[in-house]
């Protein structure tokens, strides 16, 4: 395993004295320990988060980012007990128009996971809580109005305990899943991120992030089928690179495929994904519910529509445990308002040997 590192546009680190109240990030290590793990028999235990966060601009109907919505979600996500081990985000943004008009950046380079990392280490600074992260970013695309000035970016992040050390990244170059037919110019990039990494139990483990396109206007089935979500050809070719990526990159058989993949459970990508790839659905293994079951309970929300778009897959050697915490879009939860999808919160055990 390498030493851990930080890509470009990431950071892991609190100004001095800029937690809420007056603390500095080094008073909590002092603090009590809050909301600690209880242990659990017979493997490592890991909590994982998949969170589409719409750019932190939910409050603008994603027109523009504000500093109020990283403030909550960070706030929101030190306040979670237990911690989480992982969080994995979608639409994440870098520096643009968009992320930049209603907030102002803090120094001249400060990226979006920038300035995540430094609320949520004053959010649990305040809390007295001793836990700090790591977080990468993956950049996805970019829409350009100068060379020099970006209209918005788009790009996926993942964000580990700092006790976790990195095996592999591939920040610098996420896998593009990108699947291409018309106005390839316009189409927006769609990217799969991973991350190696090994517990400090010693137990390894692989983290692949991703967000799938919509599916295409141009197909028939768009206008032909009742349900579009997840039945777009376009999304099924992308489903597949995304399979053939996690085959040839997975460094263990110890991993989860998690994100938005724009999908209803039992479409075709999602189908294809467990079926035919033998990812099994965490979600639906958990709560022991059937496709028709997992579709009633949404994670996503679009003017009346409410659909179950995220998912959490992995592999058989991982024994899920609860989603604890997780609540559907629309209903009152620490979550509730602020993106148009809500995380899902998910714990599983690592098996007992290394595999």
């Amino acid at each position: 395993m390498t030493e851990r590192r930080l890509p470009p546009g990431s950071n892991g680190t609190i100004p001095e004295g800029s937690a809420p109240g007056g603390r500095s990030a080094s008073a909590a290590v002092h603090g009590a320990r809050r909301g600690a793990e209880a242990p659990v028999d017979g493997g490592t235990p890991l909590r994982i988060i998949t969170y589409n966060v719409r750019y932190f601009g939910h409050g603008t109907r994603g027109i523009a980012s504000t500093s109020a919505a990283i403030t909550r979600i960070a706030t929101t996500l030190a306040g979670l007990s237990p911690l989480p081990d992982l969080v994995c985000l979608q639409e994440v943004e870098t520096q643009s128009l968009r992320s930049s008009t209603m907030n102002p950046r803090w120094h001249p380079e400060e990226t979006q996971i920038e300035r995540l990392m430094s609320e949520l280490h004053a959010a649990l600074a305040h809390a007295e809580r001793p836990e700090r992260y790591v977080a990468y970013y993956f950049p996805a695309h970019t829409y350009r109005l100068t060379s020099r000035t970006n209209i918005y970016t788009t790009g996926l992040a993942v964000i580990a305990r700092d006790t976790f050390r990195i095996g592999h990244h591939n920040a610098e170059r996420p896998h593009d899943i990108t699947h291409r037919r018309r106005v390839k110019s316009l189409k927006q990039t769609r990217i799969c991120a991973h991350v190696s990494f090994e517990h400090e139990s010693g137990q390894s483990f692989d983290v692949f992030n991703t967000h799938l396109s919509l599916p295409s206007v141009f197909s028939r089935e768009f206008w032909t089928g009742e349900a579009r979500m997840g039945f777009g050809p376009n999304q099924l070719e992308e489903a597949r690179v995304l399979a053939d990526f996690v085959r040839r990159e997975q460094r263990t058989d110890n991993f989860v495929v998690v994100g938005d993949f724009n999908s209803l459970p039992g479409s075709p990508v999602d189908r294809f994904l467990r079926e035919e790839i033998g990812f099994v659905d965490a979600f639906a293994r958990v709560r022991c519910l059937s496709e028709r079951e997992a579709r009633a309970f949404p994670t996503a929300g679009f003017m009346n529509l409410r659909m179950h778009l995220d998912h959490v897959y992995s592999s058989e050697r991982l024994e899920w445990i609860d989603f604890a915490g997780t609540h559907p879009f629309g209903h009152k939860g620490a979550f509730a308002g602020l993106s148009d999808h809500v995380p899902l919160i998910a714990r599983c055990r690592l098996p007992g040997d290394s595999g």
